[in-house]
């Protein structure tokens, strides 16, 4: 049985957070951050909304959107490193105010890839015939763990909230084919330690240059596909020097790749999710369409998913 996407949703917080306004808050300017990251602003979080308050709603509106209710979900699967606590989980919270009374539910840490984790493990079950619908949510509130004393960093991240409910599809359409890995090695260059985030941007740079196109070229060649036959690129937005040198490798033209980085900076787990469902809104995502999804992101991880667009 083939597993694809039915429906997608986003959220991000109301409260916009300009590079102007950080100019005020530390040694930074407009200019700076724009050139080497291609962030304008980014959307934060008030205090009152958690994790798990963002995931529902991006997931009510996937729900929806795929004509699905909470009690047709067997199983939710939640990418954070940014839970509300340890435990009870984001989706266990979730299975109790969507309804969904026979849902499994479970959080996956993977970082920034964490949403490809949760696509490729969500497909698994759909294939076997053991699920038929499955909410997937990759959703960060970076800003409660960012160091807003540290300039490299505190630039780069946003809070919001992506969505998609999977399902079975038809022959020839749905997940192709992708590529998950690890290099523990690495995980230095990008960790948490006590209530914060700390990265060594340039490792992290060029480990994310190289393995984003090499995962890219992996899955369309698994998939028996070329690079003529891909329509658009969904790569993580961390990073528009990243992401463009992702793009270059497919040799896709600019219009061929979401670029949500300028409104929503690095939203982590949720950054693929929020731009694949501000592109099927906006038409740019049509049936029948070849797409690559690719992040990479803390542990050192990365996934890539080839899928061929519709039900």
């Amino acid at each position: 049985m083939n597993a694809g996407i039915h429906g997608v949703g986003r959220y991000v917080p109301e409260q916009v957070l300009t590079n102007y306004d950080l100019e005020k808050r530390m040694d930074t300017s407009d200019e700076w951050i724009r050139t080497r990251t291609g962030i304008e602003e980014r959307r934060i979080a008030p205090d009152d909304i958690d994790t798990s308050h963002m995931a529902e709603r991006a997931a009510r509106i996937a729900l929806d959107n795929a004509g699905v209710s909470g009690e047709d979900v067997d199983l939710i699967i939640v990418a954070t490193v940014t839970p509300d606590q340890p435990f009870p989980s984001v989706s266990c919270q979730l299975q109790e105010r969507l309804g969904a009374t026979k849902a499994a539910a479970m959080d996956l840490s993977a970082a920034c890839s964490g949403f490809m984790y949760g696509i490729v493990t969500a497909s698994q079950f759909i294939q076997t015939g053991a699920y038929r619908h499955i909410l997937v949510i990759g959703v960060e509130k970076l800003s409660k763990i960012t160091n807003w004393e540290d300039r490299n960093t505190a630039v780069l991240f946003g809070d919001g909230a992506g969505a998609v409910v999977m399902g079975p599809v038809s022959e020839g359409k749905g997940i192709l084919s992708y590529d998950l890995g690890s290099d523990g090695s690495g995980g230095k260059h990008l960790y948490q330690e006590g209530d914060l985030l700390y990265m060594n941007g340039r490792e992290v740079f060029k480990f994310a240059v190289r393995q984003m196109g090499e995962s890219c070229v992996n899955v369309i060649d698994k998939a028996g596909l070329t690079k003529d036959d891909i329509d658009f690129l969904v790569p993580h937005q961390a990073n528009i020097r990243i992401m463009n040198a992702a793009r270059e490798r497919l040799n896709l033209s600019e219009e061929k790749m979401s670029k949500t980085i300028k409104k929503y900076g690095n939203t982590s787990a949720a950054s693929i999710g929020i731009s694949l469902a501000e592109e099927v809104e906006a038409g740019k995502i049509k049936d029948g369409d070849h797409i690559v999804l690719v992040g990479f992101g803390g542990g050192l991880t990365w996934g890539a998913i080839c899928l061929k667009w519709g039900k």
